[in-house]
């Protein structure tokens, strides 16, 4: 599990959990946290129990969405029923013993956390996520729950970087069309007519943007370290058919 100093705050916990200390086996060894993997959901929901007994929470407390690559952000304050999930791709609470998990192999997590209000965020920032706003929604509901703005320390986790993020050639027009600026996070390839995409570097600018009290970009790259990250990309070039999935969370304790 990674942690960021920034998040080291009296009452709140949290992790960026790696690949690493689960009971999966294969393609999704081994702390695989995915529900919407091919693996054995008795092996993830163990692998899920580990993460939440190292968040501090019961196992039924860690949630995680039916992620949408939305810009949809939802209030959480108990476990939902069953399998019965909100589908969103970010989740606020501020209720006490309640952990936030966004699911990630490659898309970019965003923790958050406003320590004053106890207010904490949670979200899973994809490309078509990001573009569209999730975090901007997460900080309006944030901000809904008492959190203020420019008290929120915003944390992004391990995603792929631009060095391994090579997009087409119609790919940036997306977000040029949105913003003229938005150019700088593209390259060139070295394949013709491509681009390499620096998603992190566009969330981080993004969040300073909306007026985050705090960011900060941990800067690891989900593709690039196999040992302690699962890698949809990754997976793809190899024509792997499945894929494990991170789990990044937090909670208040």
């Amino acid at each position: 599990m990674i942690a960021a100093d920034a998040l080291a705050l009296d009452g709140i916990r949290h992790g960026f959990f790696t690949r690493e200390g689960g009971h999966s086996t294969g393609l999704f060894s081994s702390l695989n946290c995915g529900m919407g993997s091919g693996d054995n959901k008795e092996t993830v929901a163990k692998n899920r129990a580990v993460a939440a007994e190292r968040l501090g929470v019961a196992p039924d407390c860690l949630l995680s969405a039916w992620q949408i690559h939305s810009p949809d952000a939802v209030v959480v304050s108990a476990p939902w029923d069953g399998e019965e999930r909100p589908r969103a791709d970010a989740l606020v609470t501020k209720t006490a013993g309640v952990g936030l998990g966004v699911l990630t192999a490659d898309c970019g997590p965003v923790l958050f956390a406003d320590p004053k209000a106890k207010v904490i965020g949670a979200a899973h920032a994809g490309w078509k996520g990001a573009l569209a706003g999730v975090t901007a929604r997460t900080l309006e509901v944030m901000e809904g729950q008492g959190a203020r703005r420019a008290g929120i320390i915003a944390v992004i986790g391990p995603m792929i970087s631009r060095a391994a993020y090579e997009v087409g050639p119609d790919f940036p027009g997306r977000f040029i069309e949105a913003d003229a600026d938005n150019a700088r996070y593209f390259t060139a390839s070295p394949r013709a007519g491509h681009y390499m995409f620096d998603l992190p570097a566009y969330l981080e600018n993004r969040l300073r943007a909306e007026g985050v009290g705090a960011v900060v970009n941990l800067s690891l790259c989900t593709f690039s370290d196999e040992q302690r990250f699962f890698s949809y990309r990754r997976a793809t070039h190899r024509n792997e058919k499945d894929y494990g999935r991170l789990i990044s969370a937090i909670a208040l304790t």
